[in-house]
Formats: C-alpha cells, structure tokens, sequence
C-alpha cells in the first residue's frame, strides 16, 4: 500500500502541477523567439483570397508583396510560399532567399531567373521550376497558401538552387525575424 501511495506521490502531483503551470518544465531549451515583421500585398488581404491573375487560373504571376519591421542586424531576407492543403503534404510554391535586407517589397510578376538583378536568388519549388509557380489546387475546397518572411542573421551561399528544405534547413539559427501572410484560392 505505501509502494502505491509513493508512486502517486511521484508520478502524478508533479503531472498535475506541470499541467497546472504551478511549476515549469526545465528539460527544454527555451525557444528562441524573433521580432515580427508585418507582411502584406496589396492584391488580398491577409486571409482573403488570392486574385486569379496571381493562379494557374490567370497569368501565374508573383503577388506584389511589402514588409515592414525588419530588425537591426538583418543580412539578408527569404520567403517561402507554399501550400499545406496539398493532396501529398506541404507543396512549396515559390522559394527565393538573399533578398537585401534594406529591401521592403518585392515587384509583382517577378521573373523566373535564379538569380535576380538586386543579388536575390530563387530556389526550385516543387512544380520542379525555379520562381514562383501560382496556386494550382485540386478542384473542390479551398487550400491556404502562406507566404513567409524570414529576416536571417546570414547571408546564404550562391551554389545551386535550394528547395524548401534545404532552405529550412540552412537557415535554422539564423532567423531573427519572421512574418507571415496567408491567402485562400479554390478551383
């Protein structure tokens, strides 16, 4: 009977106190948290829905995009935009890193080349092309496509074109900064 109570006494009060948040727990390293940096177009508000001029549906073309709130020591910017509605997971839409940090928008319809005149350079989404490639859905519900903005403490290396997650991982440790927007479209 006392094995019992003892092991009651060592399992559960401290669950309990745990979950209550009357203690903490210490075993994991606190995350290291980042200023947030505003990011909008003014083609669709953020949650609203994605014009078909910027779809497979229009002319496919990038959404104008500004940002604002980028903090002091910022080396270089890079957004992901991707869809987690995707039938087969995440499906990655558009990658394109080195954006210069004094940079505050990027043009709608930017061109496909990897590596652009302001020093920028655009990954391979997974339409298997370089630069953005539109929302493209199924026919049927809508999917949510996020477009996220990450100030880097880094300048990332110029070989190769990356992927999303070759991007992700590069820039684990480096993100000082992060913004999102996210827009709807439906076929």
């Amino acid at each position: 009977m006392r094995s019992v109570l003892r092991m009651v006494m060592m399992v559960f009060i401290p669950g309990i106190l745990l979950s209550s948040g009357c203690i903490t727990d210490t075993s994991r390293a606190p995350e290291k948290t980042g200023a947030t940096i505003n990011l909008s177009s003014d083609a669709f508000r953020n949650g609203g829905e994605i014009p078909p001029v910027y779809t497979c549906k229009g002319q496919d073309i990038s959404p104008r995009l500004t940002w604002e709130g980028v903090p002091t020591g910022t080396k270089s910017i890079a957004l992901i935009m991707d869809d987690p509605d995707a039938p087969g997971g995440t499906f990655s839409h558009w990658i394109i890193y080195n954006i210069p940090p004094e940079l505050r928008a990027l043009p709608a319809a930017i061109p496909s080349n990897q590596s652009l005149s302001d020093g920028s350079r655009q990954g391979i989404n997974d339409f298997r092309r370089t630069g953005y490639g539109g929302p493209c859905p199924p026919s049927g519900k809508s999917h949510r496509y996020y477009f996220r903005l990450y100030a880097l403490d880094t300048f990332l290396p110029q070989t190769g074109s990356l992927t999303r997650d070759t991007l992700l991982k590069s820039i684990e440790g480096h993100v000082i900064g992060k913004g999102e927007l996210m827009g709807f479209f439906r076929r």
